[in-house]
């Protein structure tokens, strides 16, 4: 199931990158494995993946420890302040930074662990109360200045669309999404690359690859629905 169910997102990824004329080695599909066992985990990594994502802390330090190691971990959940010394010097990246708060938290941690840490800068452009993510209206003042903390790397934005039946609802999101990018490139400020776009997920990747996500975030797809108990 693991393997037929990888194949075909692949595939769709490289379809949607076809179409809009870009190269699917671009795009890089980070298996989310919230909630998942180690050898569902295992099973996916023997298929070549080595980008993994997780939402809570405690689940990725859990995985981490007894996971291969050249697996790139990637934190795609609410980060708090308090958590964020467990996963600094493990994580490939944090997808989640929404404020100035958690970001110069991420630099104090980084700099005690002798690491850089990449980082995302999460925008709420739908607006949903039940989002995370700073407003498309703060989001340059909040790169300006997390930008010059020591011990981090702002390399692009990461958002969540809204959950939606029909994934052509969340495609101006998307192509909102990469349009932020290139007006933060056209400001060439010091210490941000926007080398990456993280959106898209199982209900709507594909639209995502079309607008441009250089990161997809799939868990169900790949991995079946999930189990909460």
């Amino acid at each position: 199931m693991l393997r037929d169910n990888l194949i075909q997102v692949n595939e769709n990824i490289a379809e949607a990158a076809k179409r809009s004329g870009r190269d699917p080695s671009d795009i890089t599909l980070i298996a989310v494995s919230k909630t998942k066992p180690v050898s569902m985990i295992e099973e996916v990594y023997s298929l070549g993946v080595r980008d993994f994502g997780e939402n809570r802390v405690q689940e990725l330090v859990g995985k981490y420890d007894v996971l291969p190691h050249d697996i790139r971990w990637h934190l795609i959940g609410h980060l708090q302040t308090n958590k964020v010394k467990y996963i600094v010097d493990k994580v490939y990246m944090i997808h989640s930074v929404d404020s100035l708060k958690l970001a110069e938290e991420i630099s104090r941690e980084a700099k005690k662990h002798s690491v850089t840490v990449n980082i995302l800068i999460e925008v709420n452009v739908s607006g949903e109360e039940s989002k995370f993510g700073v407003s498309p209206d703060e989001l340059e003042d909040l790169i300006r200045k997390a930008s010059v903390l020591p011990g981090i790397r702002i390399r692009g934005l990461m958002t969540v669309a809204p959950y939606v039946v029909d994934s052509e609802q969340n495609r101006a999101i998307f192509v909102k999404m990469k349009q932020f990018v290139v007006d933060i490139i056209q400001k060439n400020i010091d210490n941000v690359y926007m080398d990456c776009l993280s959106m898209g997920m199982s209900g709507d990747y594909i639209v995502a690859v079309e607008e441009g996500a250089t990161y997809v975030r799939v868990g169900t797809s790949i991995f079946g629905e999930r189990n909460y108990k």
